[in-house]
């Protein structure tokens, strides 16, 4: 009788260390997925940054050189007209 709880006890023993064991392997896997969605949202964030710093950048060099143009039309504008344009 004896015999037999103490095999018992170690069936359910060995029931739970496979179960255990089985979760902590699935374990690994949702933590790995995890890095992977987390380091691709990063990789992706990323790039959409590094997209919307160059085009910012673009269109303010297009609109310095833009002011920079009407400036000096501006300026030849404003000067007075040579004597032997009159």
């Amino acid at each position: 009788m004896v015999k037999k709880k103490m095999i018992d006890s170690l069936a359910k023993l060995s029931v739970l260390l496979v179960i255990f064991s089985i979760g902590l392997s699935s374990c690994a896997e949702f933590k790995e997925a995890g890095r992977t969605i987390g380091h691709t949202t990063r990789n992706v964030t990323r790039e959409i940054g590094h997209g919307t710093r160059d085009v910012v950048r673009e269109i303010g060099h297009g609109t310095k050189r833009v002011v920079n143009s009407i400036g000096e039309e501006a300026t030849d504008g404003a000067k007075p007209p040579a004597d032997d344009e009159q």
